[in-house]
C-alpha cells in the first residue's frame, strides 16, 4: 500500500506542480483566451492564489514524507487539493457539462485517497 501511495502521490505532485506554475507563466489575458468563451472568469489575484495553492499543495505531497520532517502534513497537503478539486469539478460541470468533469473528478478521487491512505492505511508515523 505503502508503494501504491508513493506512486499516486508523485504523479499527483507532478500534475499539481505543472498545473500551479502554468497559472503564473501565462498572463491571465492569454488564459482567458485559450477557454471558451462561455467559461466562468475568475479574478486573475485569485487564479494566483489557487497557483499558490497547487503548487505548495503538489510539493506538500512528496516532501514531508521525503525528508521525514512533519509527515502529518502530507495528509493536510491532500486535503487541501481535494477541496480544491472539489472547486475545480463544481466550476466544470457549470461550464462543459459531467461529461467534462470527469478527469477531475478522478484527481479529486485520487487526493482523498491519498489523504485517507496517509492517515488510516500506510501513515509516514507507524
Amino acid at each position: 500500500m505503502n508503494i501504491l501511495l508513493w506512486i499516486i502521490q508523485i504523479l499527483l505532485a507532478l500534475l499539481f506542480l505543472f498545473a500551479g506554475g502554468t497559472k503564473f507563466y501565462y498572463t491571465i489575458e492569454q488564459m482567458r483566451a485559450l477557454g471558451p468563451p462561455n467559461q466562468i472568469l475568475f479574478p486573475g489575484w485569485f487564479m494566483h492564489f489557487i497557483g499558490v495553492c497547487e503548487i505548495l499543495g503538489g510539493l506538500g505531497l512528496v516532501l514531508p514524507g521525503l525528508l521525514r520532517i512533519k509527515p502529518f502534513l502530507t495528509a493536510l497537503a491532500a486535503i487541501g487539493l481535494t477541496i480544491i478539486m472539489i472547486g475545480a469539478v463544481v466550476v466544470t460541470v457549470i461550464t462543459f457539462g459531467m461529461g467534462a468533469a470527469i478527469g477531475n473528478v478522478v484527481i479529486c478521487l485520487l487526493c482523498a485517497f491519498v489523504a485517507y491512505g496517509r492517515t488510516k492505511l500506510s501513515p509516514f508515523y507507524r
